[in-house]
């Protein structure tokens, strides 16, 4: 080999990487302290990118395709290393290889509760997992931020240098976006889409990587609030607190009364249908002031009656069978009021049927 031939392998003529891994974020050429040569071919393939540095400074960056390195479309470059027009000669920089393709599937996670202000709840500890798709739009910004000057950095490391970074993010944008602790915990894929538009521009401006999707898949929040939420779903299923206590001493009524769940339910319901009555025109404030006798005698029911009694107590006051009043009640003759299966019937609703 003659010094013309020893001196051009010094130049090194093309470049181009194959990545065949899935877990490379970027990659510096290897040069071995060789020159580049200037007018050399660079090859960047589809999801590649590449970074030119020179001496620490940030200078070209070339998208996919085939391209030849000169003084004419290296500008940046040119400017940083101070050629003067058709200088030919060979120069040193350091080449990154950056993949611009999704890595998706990436786990995050916050490993101590974060802090929240919540409109129902006050300040708020919450925990928070789930995963995220991201890629690199952002190159230079990216590897000065991120990977700094590892010749190999890898998806792994990515993981650990973003964890905490993600999570102090996620801190920020659910501040901002102001998401109520009981949407949170309840509606995760619309809070991972409601949060990308606050994520992506924190992470593009700091990192140089943009999230293109985000998803959360639990929330966790203390014991305290969590009873809270139950307690507000429990009163959200009950309705209607009213008819819930009657439905309930109808049930306990079925069951005969004699747990103590059943005898709950009855005196809650006496007291429900107590004040209804007080609330009905003619009910039993109305009979507070008896009303004078009629001047034509009628049969009424046996003194001592109770104010509410069954099918079965109204028959006994009128002589007749539980079926025969059963069969008023149904026909609208007899007014009463069905509870579940049951029937109940005041004394004045026995007192005007006798009229």
């Amino acid at each position: 080999m003659g010094l013309t031939d020893f001196i051009r392998s010094q130049f090194i003529e093309i470049i181009e990487w194959n990545d065949d891994s899935r877990d490379t974020l970027s990659f510096r050429w290897p040069d071995d302290d060789k020159e580049i040569k200037n007018g050399a071919q660079l090859i960047v393939r589809e999801s590649q990118a590449v970074q030119f540095v020179y001496l620490g400074q940030y200078g070209d960056l070339f998208g996919p395709g085939k391209h030849d390195l000169n003084t004419e479309n290296i500008p940046v470059l040119s400017r940083l290393k101070g050629w003067k027009y058709g200088f030919e000669s060979p120069f040193k920089a350091d080449v990154y290889y950056v993949t611009t393709r999704v890595f998706t599937g990436n786990k995050w996670g916050t490993s101590n509760p974060v802090m929240m202000r919540d409109q129902d709840f006050g300040i708020v500890r919450v925990r928070a997992f789930g995963t995220y798709d991201f890629r690199i739009v952002e190159p230079a910004k990216f590897l000065k931020e991120v990977a700094g000057t590892d010749n190999h950095f890898r998806l792994e490391e990515f993981a650990d240098v973003m964890r905490s970074r993600l999570v102090s993010t996620f801190s920020e944008a659910i501040a901002t976006a102001k998401v109520p602790v009981l949407d949170v915990a309840t509606r995760y894929s619309e809070l991972g889409e409601a949060l990308l538009p606050v994520l992506n521009p924190i992470l593009k401006a700091k990192y140089g990587i943009e999230m293109t999707s985000f998803v959360v898949e639990n929330v966790s929040v203390p014991p305290e609030v969590e009873a809270a939420i139950d307690k507000r779903s429990s009163m959200a299923a009950v309705g209607n607190l009213n008819d819930f206590v009657k439905f309930q001493m109808a049930q306990g009524m079925a069951a005969g009364g004699t747990n103590v769940g059943g005898v709950g339910a009855e005196m809650a319901v006496g007291f429900a249908i107590a004040k209804e009555m007080m609330n009905q025109t003619g009910g039993v404030l109305a009979q507070g002031t008896p009303a004078a006798a009629p001047a034509v005698p009628v049969a009424a029911p046996a003194a001592g009656l109770p104010q509410l009694m069954s099918p079965a107590d109204a028959a006994v006051a009128l002589g007749v069978s539980e079926v025969d009043v059963l069969a008023s009640l149904d026909a609208g003759d007899l007014k009463g009021k069905k509870i579940g299966s049951q029937w109940r019937i005041t004394r004045a609703a026995l007192d005007d049927f006798l009229k």
